[in-house]
């Protein structure tokens, strides 16, 4: 008994991820995650889970690839210009601007890191609450 006596006890909460703005934040951190690994892995094939029914009557769950797209295009120059989408919007960092401009194709995971981090940080939960409120109206009885 000696051994419990030595440990240091408190109360167990769980974590609140309820909150929308943890929501959006987690959302979007994943699809940089996912445009990494596409940046990065010529091989990445992302996967969904789907339950199909065979001809047989059974029925089955396989892994399907998914169809993501890249946020990323190469201009004629060689420069690489990145856009940050959350849902099917490309986020607006200023007036008129969308893009983020890279050198190279080798160095968009950096950039795509960076902009992990200032999401992780918080610097655009201002930027996802506007977008996230896009295209829903209230709807009067």
């Amino acid at each position: 008994m000696t051994v419990l006596n030595t440990l240091t006890y408190t109360k167990y909460s769980v974590p609140n991820n309820s909150d929308p703005v943890t929501k959006r934040r987690n959302k979007l951190l994943q699809k940089i995650d996912e445009q990494i690994l596409l940046a990065t892995d010529d091989t990445y094939t992302p996967t969904k889970r789907v339950t199909t029914t065979d001809a047989a009557g059974s029925i089955r769950t396989i892994d399907k690839p998914k169809r993501v797209k890249r946020w990323w295009s190469v201009q004629t120059d060689g420069k690489v210009l990145l856009t940050v989408r959350y849902g099917a919007r490309a986020i607006e960092f200023q007036k008129g601007k969308d893009a983020i401009e890279v050198e190279s194709v080798e160095a968009l995971p950096a950039m795509l890191r960076t902009v992990r981090h200032a999401v992780a940080d918080g610097e655009l939960d201002e930027l996802l609450a506007k977008y996230a409120q896009y295209g829903r109206t209230v709807r009067k009885r």
